[in-house]
């Protein structure tokens, strides 16, 4: 097994689903802007054949970075649901090597939201995704 450990500044993602649940664990470290960062260290059951990450390890990894992020850019906070990505290699990532997701938040309008985002390993991009997310409503207020 390897060792899922996060790089230090990174802690366990602030969200949850059983399927993330299945794929992770994924990590987050704020950034001093307030926004943040996704990463995981890619495991053996993140793997193809080859003995790389999956493509559809990363897609989701970009899905729901560019999402919560987006999210997390605008008060009050927006409910999206992935209406588009559209994913671009560059790239991969072996077992063992930390990824991680800067996204860019373009516009959080009234219907639609859009931003981008890299996947990075050691630097190098690996990952481009953009993202559009349909807006149904916001989020209630928390107390």
């Amino acid at each position: 097994m390897v060792d899922a450990t996060p790089p230090p500044g990174f802690e366990p993602l602030f969200r949850t689903s059983p399927f993330l649940d299945h794929l992770g664990p994924f990590f987050m470290r704020k950034q001093a802007d307030g926004t943040f960062v996704v990463g995981v260290r890619v495991q053996p059951h993140h793997a193809n054949g080859r003995g790389v990450a999956h493509g559809g390890l990363l897609m989701t990894l970009c899905d729901i970075s560019l999402g919560y992020r987006t999210t997390s850019s605008v008060e009050p906070r927006p409910m999206l649901t992935t209406a588009s990505i559209t994913t671009d290699f560059a790239g991969s990532a072996r077992i063992g090597d930390w990824i991680e997701v800067h996204v860019d938040v373009h516009k959080v309008g009234g219907r639609l939201a859009f931003a981008n985002c890299y996947v990075v390993r050691d630097g190098e991009r690996i990952v481009h995704a953009s993202g559009v997310f349909a807006r149904s409503g916001d989020r209630p207020q928390s107390v």
